[in-house]
């Protein structure tokens, strides 16, 4: 198996597909070699190499590393088909990372230049359909592929982060998806909310991907954008896919995690999130939606955060040149000045606490949508392209419902709702969560932690044991819902790393409610 990725022991050996003697190379003069293609892999076989029986082939090109291939003819009535994949490959040091490597065959059988043409084709016509990831079955997951040839809108901030997107895209991205058969059309946004009205306003059907290659907060525009359409709940089915191009990439780091990759960062991280488009695998996110005592209602992927940890990202803002090294001077600068925050927290906890009353049964309680005064019909009598009800809140006005938690202490450091495994690409705060776990994973300090100790759960987290410490102060629960109720409009809040005014908020899970590109 290519190092840097972990996966289930593979089955035995596959069946020849398809077999033949070629030459290893666009040259007449290249060295003859021996192909077999199985489901799995293009084996190679050189002269005087291993031959039959249990000895192994020179080479394996593994298809699930290969994004791409084509045929073309070749001088003197010659034709070659190529293949291009990416498999990882392990430096000295550090990390493994996804190289390229591309491998070319002469097809020289004979005179006849439109047979080899034939031939060539019908190898690269094999590796291409072989090379499709097959969709899970797992109960409730609905997988999908995206189809070839692919035409995607990539809609790239190019101030985002160091300011290196626009470049990284054309040097990194770019080629691969020309490789893998994915017709771009660049959109490079020129203020905010550019590309929320963008994908708001934009007749989507000539697209069958919408690619952000940016940070968090363009892909928090785009969502939001979408769901704002008549149409949302038909265009939320057209796949997303996150890039990294910004400084934290916390969504990029956990698709790289979830496909089972080794953490990886700048440059690695970009080269496995593309090589996950050019495969085109995607599946269903959850989303959470979030209402404001102002009377707003947002849709967020990653996470809700008030106090410290909001108090580093946008604090950090001005140091966004510097890219993920930004977040480490911001958290420096954030336990020199260490706020305590109050206010109240509730919430309603995945698996019911003892000693909590059990839920009401009452279908017809009416439920607020985030806009202020305005009342959502009861379940299951919604009209026809409204937006989601939040079924498990009451307004922000009355009390939470009776079988909810009610945290006791009202003193806090920081409280962070995140629905992702990772918070940054260095920061693994949630390492139980996935794309579409129906959890809210809750996370809230409270107030008396040390900066000492403060300082240890941070370094703790980039390995994701920060639970392992047993903090005291530290609390965590997976929850379906909840509501904060700050007693000061002091404090930062943020929704996927984008800033919010301090005031009263809650938020349900509601899962599976669009699509993302995924490695598994």
């Amino acid at each position: 198996m290519a190092a840097g990725r972990r996966a289930p022991p593979e089955p035995g050996g596959s069946p020849v597909l398809l077999q033949g003697v070629f030459r290893a190379g666009p040259s007449p003069g290249a060295a003859a070699c021996s192909l077999a293609l199985t489901a799995r892999e293009l084996q190679v076989r050189r002269p005087g190499g291993s031959s039959g029986g249990s000895a192994g082939p020179d080479a394996a090109l593994r298809l699930a590393d290969c994004v791409g291939s084509a045929a073309f003819p070749a001088a003197a009535a010659a034709a070659c088909f190529s293949l291009v994949c990416y498999p990882f490959r392990g430096p000295r040091w550090g990390s493994p990372a996804r190289q390229r490597l591309e491998r070319t065959f002469l097809v020289s059988l004979g005179p006849d230049a439109e047979g080899n043409l034939r031939i060539a084709q019908a190898w690269s016509r094999r590796i291409r359909e072989l090379s499709v990831p097959a969709v899970p079955t797992q109960d409730g997951d609905s997988y999908g592929v995206l189809p070839r040839p692919c035409r995607a809108l990539v809609l790239l901030n190019p101030q985002s982060g160091a300011g290196r997107a626009l470049e990284d895209f054309q040097a990194v991205v770019q080629p691969m998806l020309a490789e893998a058969d994915i017709a771009t059309t660049v959109f490079i946004t020129e203020r905010p909310h550019h590309a929320h009205e963008k994908v708001r306003d934009e007749d989507l059907s000539q697209w069958d991907t919408l690619v952000v290659m940016a940070g968090d907060g363009l892909l928090y525009e785009v969502v939001n954008g979408l769901m704002e359409r008549p149409d949302w709940e038909d265009t939320m089915k057209k796949p997303l896919c996150i890039l990294p191009g910004g400084s934290g990439n916390a969504l990029a780091a956990s698709i790289n995690h979830y496909a089972g990759n080794d953490h990886v960062a700048k440059k690695k991280l970009l080269t496995n999130c593309t090589f996950i488009l050019c495969k085109g695998l995607h599946t269903q996110m959850d989303l959470v939606s979030l209402s404001t005592a102002s009377g707003k209602r947002l849709f967020s992927f990653l996470g809700f955060g008030w106090g410290f940890i909001s108090d580093v990202d946008i604090d950090s803002e001005k140091y966004r040149r510097l890219g993920n090294a930004r977040f480490t001077l911001g958290t420096l600068q954030c336990l020199a000045k260490l706020r305590v925050y109050q206010g109240r927290l509730s919430y309603l906890p995945a698996v019911p606490e003892q000693g909590t009353p059990p839920a009401p049964r009452d279908p017809h309680a009416p439920v607020t949508n985030g806009q202020a005064g305005h009342i959502l019909p009861p379940a299951g009598t919604e009209v026809a392209g409204a937006l989601p009800a939040d079924s498990l809140l009451v307004p922000l006005c009355q009390p939470v419902p009776a079988h909810w938690t009610v945290v006791p202490e009202e003193e806090f450091v920081s409280v962070y709702a995140i629905y992702q495994s990772h918070l940054g690409t260095n920061l693994l705060m949630a390492p139980a969560a996935q794309l579409h776990d129906g959890c809210i994973h809750l996370f809230y300090l409270k107030a008396g932690i040390s900066r000492v100790a403060l300082l240890k759960l941070f370094l703790a987290m980039a390995r994701g044991t920060h639970l392992d410490l047993n903090c005291p102060h530290l609390c965590y629960v997976p929850v379906r819902a909840f509501r904060l109720e700050p007693r000061a409009a002091a404090g930062i809040m943020t929704v996927d790393g984008e800033a919010l005014a301090c005031e009263p908020v809650q938020g349900q899970i509601h899962s599976r409610l669009c699509r993302i590109l995924s490695g598994s």
